[in-house]
């Protein structure tokens, strides 16, 4: 009898081991868990470790000609990743975040619009810095050389509106230099300011050099004094609401490497 019961137990344990492994193998398939799931397998992450995802990333107006070349880079160095942009003026983003907008990242041209949603955000980094120039139309028609040419009542001036972080810093610099300038318009974000000179409808405009330096054979920039100008700085982060917030976290955090600071600054960014 006892080598009888041996029989069975050491049968029921054979049984045993025998459902527990596929059941193992599909533990480790990434089907159960983990915040990409949804329905299926959890793609494989990439070689760097970053989880493969698809990101959408809010950032400011004027990182759009290098993000679009930095989410090329980071796509390929991280197979199985598709990055989105939308580009807009600062305060627009903030004001798509509080109203919910699906997205995983958030990239602003200023501290202030970022720390105004510190609810919403991860911790922010600092990934680059940027100066103010002046645009004007190509050979410089109306011989524009300094903030205070900006005064004269015959320029057609085209800033960028208050809310819009070019527009605090261009009248925080004009402010500090008592430079009184009657703009003929005010736009949403740097991009549209730019577009004004461009397209002459604009005598002069307070833009980004990064901005301007997107226009070259259009535009020209007349360059402001350190002691007159304003130093800006571009902080990124992942928002909470975020689906992907580890993929999230990997993409601001390849913001600050190499490879990422080598495409900002050959844009004309500074470094953070």
């Amino acid at each position: 009898m006892s080598l009888l019961l041996t029989r069975h137990r050491a049968a029921a344990a054979a049984l045993a081991t025998a459902l527990l492994v596929p059941l193992a193998a599909c533990g480790n398939d990434g089907s159960a868990g983990g915040e990409d799931s949804g329905s299926g397998a959890k793609p494989s992450g990439s070689a760097s470790g970053a989880p493969a995802a698809g990101l959408t990333v809010l950032a400011a107006a004027s990182l759009t000609d290098a993000f679009e070349e930095a989410g090329a880079a980071y796509e390929k160095e991280n197979p199985g990743t598709g990055v989105t942009f939308s580009f807009a003026g600062s305060q627009e983003l903030a004001a798509q975040v509080r109203q919910g907008a699906p997205a995983d990242v958030l990239v602003t041209a200023d501290t202030r619009t970022m720390d105004g949603l510190s609810g919403e955000t991860g911790t922010p980094t600092v990934i680059a810095g940027n100066r103010l120039v002046i645009a004007v139309g190509e050979g410089n028609p109306e011989k524009v050389e300094s903030l205070k040419d900006l005064s004269d009542p015959r320029l057609k001036v085209v800033l960028a509106a208050p809310e819009v972080p070019v527009g605090r810093y261009g009248k925080q610099i004009l402010d500090a230099q008592r430079i009184k300038v009657k703009p003929v318009s005010q736009e949403p974000s740097v991009r549209a300011v730019l577009s004004k000179v461009e397209l002459g409808e604009a005598d002069a405009g307070l833009v980004y050099r990064t901005d301007a330096a997107t226009a070259a054979g259009k535009v020209d920039a007349i360059d402001i004094p350190d002691a007159e100008n304003a130093v800006t700085s571009y902080p990124a982060a992942m928002l909470k609401a975020s689906e992907h917030s580890e993929a999230a976290a990997a993409f601001v955090a390849w913001l600050t490497t190499p490879a990422a600071q080598k495409i900002l600054r050959s844009a004309g960014f500074q470094q953070p």
